[in-house]
């Protein structure tokens, strides 16, 4: 039986038990906090790095699968003649302000102002460090079509996308962005909100089907079970596996992948190119800056193809395994 995303009446819940709060308490963590010594934030500024704006500009190939990191969660994707931007944050925090919060240890690779056209966006969830109201402002204002789970439209609309460039998704539920290309909502296994809110939205990952290429984006998610196998063996193989490293702990297991478990759901989707996302950009655990792309390493075994381009480096899928070691220079 293929995992729903029950509704309780008043909020969304996921399909396997799951603990949001952490096991110790809120207090053994305000200690780690202060007092455990990783270097969470580069001691020196990174970059700048650079996207080449005028060559992501030109048509894309009807036979191409090329992906731009531009930190985080967002990623520009080209695939099958067609651009798709993946979870934009833009903004200098993903916080509620500003003036505090986690702030990027790199600037956009990539203004938001050169982004070329794009034929969609695709939201994961609505947490700050995913969901940036600045840029969904702006990319409003380009008529581009947006996909997202139940229920974060209402943010969109808020913020001045037009109703009908907006399509919210169950999970297992599609929409046709061309009729050869579909976008797939799938589980995930997480939560949401902004403010004081949680879990009024839905949470997902997707599949992105065009007629060559399959591409997963699995937003945020901690270990599914069997859920990303039903995945894989519905829509996979990809062509392109895009999973979160980052922002884990034991504390909060239940949420959030980190490099081991995210080498367990690559392999129960089916394998393929596997690109990291949500590390190295912004301070959202306790963990060292560096560690979730330095324990994937180490975890990958030869027979999966890590794509770990700088931020900005376009990358080409087909062509093989790519270590550009841009942390460590």
């Amino acid at each position: 039986m293929q995992l729903q995303a029950p509704h309780n009446g008043k909020v969304y819940q996921n399909a396997i038990p799951t603990s949001v709060s952490p096991p110790s308490g809120y207090g053994a963590l305000l200690k780690r906090w202060l007092f455990e010594k990783a270097e969470r934030e580069p001691r020196k500024p990174l970059g700048p790095f650079r996207a080449d704006a005028a060559a992501l500009a030109a048509p894309v190939p009807a036979d191409a699968l090329r992906a731009t990191w531009l930190g985080h969660s967002t990623l520009l994707l080209e695939i099958d003649g067609r651009r798709l931007l993946t979870d934009p944050v833009w903004s200098e925090r993903a916080s509620p302000s500003q003036l505090m919060g986690p702030k990027r240890f790199f600037a956009p690779p990539l203004p938001l102002d050169k982004l070329p056209k794009l034929d969609a966006v695709v939201l994961s969830h609505d947490h700050y460090d995913h969901l940036d109201p600045a840029a969904i402002r702006v990319l409003g204002r380009t008529s581009v079509p947006f996909f997202c789970p139940l229920g974060v439209g209402a943010h969109l609309r808020r913020w001045g996308v037009a109703s009908n460039k907006i399509t919210e998704l169950n999970w297992w539920e599609q929409a046709a962005l061309a009729p050869d290309f579909t976008l797939v909502a799938t589980p995930a296994r997480h939560f949401s909100g902004r403010g004081l809110t949680r879990n009024d939205t839905l949470w997902a990952s997707w599949c992105l089907l065009g007629p060559m290429h399959k591409v997963f984006f699995g937003g945020d998610s901690g270990p599914l079970d069997e859920g990303f196998r039903q995945i894989g063996e519905a829509y996979g193989p990809f062509d392109l596996v895009m999973l979160e490293i980052g922002a884990s702990d034991p504390e909060w297991a239940d949420i959030h992948l980190g490099p081991d478990q995210a080498l367990v759901a690559h392999r129960l989707l089916g394998g393929g190119p596997l690109l990291p996302l949500h590390w190295g950009t912004f301070n959202l655990a306790f963990h060292a800056w560096r560690q979730p792309v330095q324990r994937l390493l180490e975890a990958a075994g030869p027979q999966v193809s890590l794509l770990l381009p700088a931020p900005g480096q376009r990358v080409d899928a087909a062509v093989g395994p790519l270590n550009s070691r841009w942390w460590e220079r």
